[in-house]
């Protein structure tokens, strides 16, 4: 079990990291697009491209996380990707964040610790019988 709690950590830190970093540089490459011509034009942007191959990346990870840990952790914990990609958005893209939001990441926060406590699997993995189980 050791083994499967590091793993899942580290796949988990990955998730939340990647879709920060996808957000933003989506949201920075597209803030750019007022000054571009046309979509194709700030598609092409090396930030969107960035953007779309982190989270191209994040998706391949967080399928691996959902092969072994259960589905009510992982969504859950790695929903703290919401609280960094405002605070992102507030230190690097100069966002305001309203008292009402702040709540929320305050809520989202406390939740997220509050799931990481549960175990990372409550059932049995699944076995190839040829059909769904």
């Amino acid at each position: 079990m050791g083994r499967l709690r590091w793993k899942t950590r580290v796949f988990a830190t990955l998730v939340v990291l990647a879709n920060v970093l996808g957000n933003f540089f989506l949201s920075l490459g597209l803030r750019h697009r007022a000054a571009a011509s046309s979509w194709l034009e700030a598609l092409t942007s090396p930030w969107v491209f960035l953007g779309v191959s982190v989270l191209v990346f994040w998706m391949l990870c967080r399928l691996a996380l959902l092969s072994w840990a259960d589905l009510s952790w992982v969504v859950p914990v790695t929903a703290s990707g919401y609280a960094l990609t405002a605070l992102m958005g507030k230190l690097f893209l100069g966002e305001h964040i309203s008292a009402a939001r702040w709540a929320g990441i305050i809520l989202i926060t406390l939740g997220v610790l509050l799931v990481r406590t549960t175990s990372i699997r409550t059932t049995r993995p699944y076995r190839r019988s040829g059909g769904l189980p």
